[in-house]
């Protein structure tokens, strides 16, 4: 049985993971770059997958555009 504090935990973090793996998924398909990777990974962790899409597909995809 789950106490309180687990339960209050699970509806903070459940709605964060969620949005971020929704969020990556559909900016990493628009990109063309593994949509499926990028939102699976945010689903199970906060906010490393954020951070690692930034550098690793958006900061190049800008420089592509500037070019």
């Amino acid at each position: 049985m789950m106490d309180s504090e687990t339960l209050l935990v699970l509806v903070w973090v459940s709605p964060i993971l969620l949005t971020q793996g929704i969020l990556l998924f559909i900016d990493a398909k628009k990109k063309g770059a593994y949509a499926w990777f990028w939102g699976l990974w945010g689903l199970i962790q906060f906010p490393l997958p954020s951070i690692f899409y930034y550098f690793i597909v958006i900061r190049p995809y800008r420089k592509k555009m500037k070019l």
